[in-house]
């Protein structure tokens, strides 16, 4: 009779470990699913440039978000002669927490050349 209780107990305190290593790996498993920022930089750039055929130059402005991330993308619409008459174009690109592109809009356009006089602070 005690070499059933002793199985019973063996097996309850297997399944009580089971259960916390599989809690653990899946703490593991999300943790390590969540991509860094600089992967989710690298996603944005790939995902914006493939949806549009532009490639990007820079992220000016790039931040966490409730939902995921939010960034301004710097991208080259028109390439002319000389260089500095290039147009360029801001795109505003929202990711989910995952990094995956959930959308993007072009918010100004402007000659590679050329401050923007209208806004303040550089953005």
């Amino acid at each position: 009779m005690s070499n059933t209780k002793n199985t019973q107990g063996s097996q309850s305190s297997q399944e009580s470990q089971d259960s916390q290593d599989s809690r653990t790996s899946n703490d593991h498993e999300t943790a390590r699913k969540r991509p860094s920022p600089m992967e989710v930089l690298r996603q944005a750039r790939g995902q914006l440039a493939e949806l549009t055929g532009m490639e990007a130059e820079s992220v000016s402005s790039f931040e966490q978000t409730e939902d995921g991330w939010a960034l301004e993308v710097e991208v080259l619409e028109l390439e002319r002669v000389p260089d500095t008459m290039s147009l360029m174009a801001s795109y505003q690109v929202e990711l989910d927490s995952d990094g995956q592109l959930t959308g993007y809009r072009r918010v100004r356009r402007y000659e590679r050349g050329r401050s923007d006089a209208r806004r303040s602070g550089g953005r």
